[in-house]
């Protein structure tokens, strides 16, 4: 395995942030500083380490997709002592999640303990469409619609395009889906704040070909191995 590899893989970062942290003398493969980039290593034998700390691998790896309830953190320790997503899965490996969905946003997130699968997922050279149905508060013009397929302006900045699509409108209630491929920080809410409506529903349904599927609020199950291998191409 290459050591850009063996580091991402144990989560330090991803591969290209990986070449940097060998260049700068930081890595050491049983007890010798490597700076070369290239280096293979026997993850079953040799002894890696980082500024000191000896790294290693999960004993196997795990990637399971969650629907994330509201009210639940998307982090291992909360500080303000909320519950987070990992009090809803029982997994003996340490595991994190691939992205993140805010508080008050429920649906799909990806869990697992494979850095190297994490960093490339998250990469945007695969522009992994993301699905969101959204209820809204009140009723939405078309016009309104077509100022955020293009890229509303917030604070002088231009957002990035999506695509909405029109569900149904009813008690007062607008219900759309929205898809975007790039995740800025609370994206889909900035964008509605930008038209003055107010969203009362944000729920993730898919990430790229991966969908929701039947999982109930709170559920979690393994991902199948082609929906493992869908979200980079073959894995």
């Amino acid at each position: 395995m290459r050591l850009n590899k063996y580091l991402a893989t144990a989560q330090v970062a991803s591969r290209r942030k990986c070449d940097e942290i060998i260049k700068e003398g930081r890595v050491k493969v049983n007890g010798k500083t490597v700076t070369e980039l290239g280096v293979t290593v026997n993850e079953k034998k040799d002894k890696v380490s980082l500024d000191g700390v000896q790294l290693s691998l999960p004993s196997s790896f795990v990637y399971l997709k969650l629907n994330k309830p509201k009210g639940y953190a998307c982090t291992n320790s909360d500080e303000k002592g909320r519950k987070t997503i990992f009090d809803l899965v029982d997994c003996d490996e340490r595991i994190f999640s691939i992205g993140r969905l805010d508080y008050d946003t429920e649906g799909l997130i990806i869990l697992t303990n494979d850095g190297d699968y994490a960093n490339k997922v998250a990469h945007p050279r695969y522009h992994l469409e993301k699905e969101y149905k959204v209820a809204v508060k009140g009723q939405i013009k078309e016009s309104e619609l077509a100022v955020m397929r293009n890229g509303v302006v917030v604070k002088g900045e231009r957002m990035p395009s999506c695509k909405i699509k029109f569900l149904s409108y009813e008690n007062d209630v607008t219900k759309l889906s929205v898809t975007i491929d790039e995740g800025q920080n609370r994206q889909i809410r900035r964008m509605f704040e930008a038209i003055g409506k107010e969203i009362t529903l944000l729920k993730r349904v898919r990430i790229g070909s991966v969908r929701l599927g039947g999982l109930k609020r709170g559920e979690w199950r393994d991902m199948t191995q082609d929906e493992i291998s869908a979200l980079v191409g073959g894995k």
